[in-house]
């Protein structure tokens, strides 16, 4: 859990579009290192915007390639989300 604080203006329209677009469809929640972006809609927009290019910007990688590699990247980098 992030120890950030993840508590964006509650009343801002923006944010809230963004906070819905970048949920996990599947459950509706918001990743930690999503949410913490919540300080700062723009950086949240442009995260979510190169997170979705890269996991599907091209056709040459599979979908499922491309989470391996990220995973592989994270490992390297001792990320531990």
């Amino acid at each position: 859990m992030a120890w950030i604080s993840t508590d964006g203006d509650p009343n801002d329209p923006a944010l809230a579009e963004l906070l819905e677009q970048t949920a996990d469809p599947e459950n509706g929640r918001v990743d930690h290192i999503m949410g913490i972006h919540s300080l700062h809609p723009g950086g949240l927009a442009a995260h979510h915007h190169l997170y979705r290019e890269v996991m599907a910007g091209t056709k040459s990688l599979r979908k499922v390639d491309r989470e391996l590699i990220a995973l592989v990247v994270s490992a390297a980098n001792d990320c531990h989300y």
